[in-house]
């Protein structure tokens, strides 16, 4: 007697990575994406972006709200703010009298593109990040220090420099120019290091 074969069905491929972090970004958060590899957010739509010294970020995180997302990648900080910032970074840094400082903080806004870090997946809101089965990040790859959370209006959260009362303490926006301010002087401080000057108290 011949046994009967069971014909076993084609496992199908899992998507790269790549094409879930595409996915997630564009389905799970609503935002726009470049094509091509590797994934790329657009700024200027949603959100822009202040890519700080990640020492400098790193203090001016009490200024932002506590969903408000921070991507890090090597030793710069992305700070994500709201649309506008980018244009108003140079003027603001001028009025807060840190405009030398302006090559030490790059902002991204219309028009701009950042590479999206991979997408966390299940765990706790702030937490270390744990990626999807499969991903594993590259050498130097951007990574959530506070990712976004599907959902929630990313908008609300975000330092814009009309924000009355801001700061993380009120209910309203984050104060942009605290946060510009917070970052401007640790950047003064790490120069200052550099040149091997003593950093006076209040600065």
């Amino acid at each position: 007697m011949v046994g009967s074969v069971t014909a076993v069905p084609p496992s199908r491929p899992l998507p790269a990575p790549d094409d879930r972090t595409r996915h997630w970004y564009e389905n799970a958060l609503g935002w726009t994406t470049v094509p091509g590899e590797p994934v790329r957010l657009v700024t200027g739509l949603r959100f822009d972006v202040l890519d700080v010294p990640a020492e400098a970020g790193l203090a001016a995180l009490r200024h932002l709200a506590p969903d408000s997302p921070v991507a890090l990648k090597g030793d710069r900080m992305r700070l994500l703010t709201a649309v506008g910032s980018a244009e108003e970074l140079p003027g603001l840094l001028d009025w807060l009298e840190w405009g030398a400082l302006a090559p030490d903080l790059v902002a991204l806004g219309a028009g701009g593109r950042t590479e999206a870090p991979l997408p966390p997946g299940p765990g706790p809101v702030g937490g270390p990040q744990i990626l999807p089965d499969g991903c594993r990040p590259l050498q130097g790859a951007a990574v959530w220090l506070r990712p976004p959370v599907p959902g929630r209006e990313v908008e609300a959260s975000l330092p814009t420099l009309s924000a009355v009362g801001g700061g993380g303490g009120g209910r309203g926006a984050p104060d942009l120019a605290r946060l510009v301010d917070t970052v401007a002087t640790r950047c003064h401080r790490a120069r200052l290091r550099r040149a091997g000057v003593q950093p006076l108290a209040f600065s």
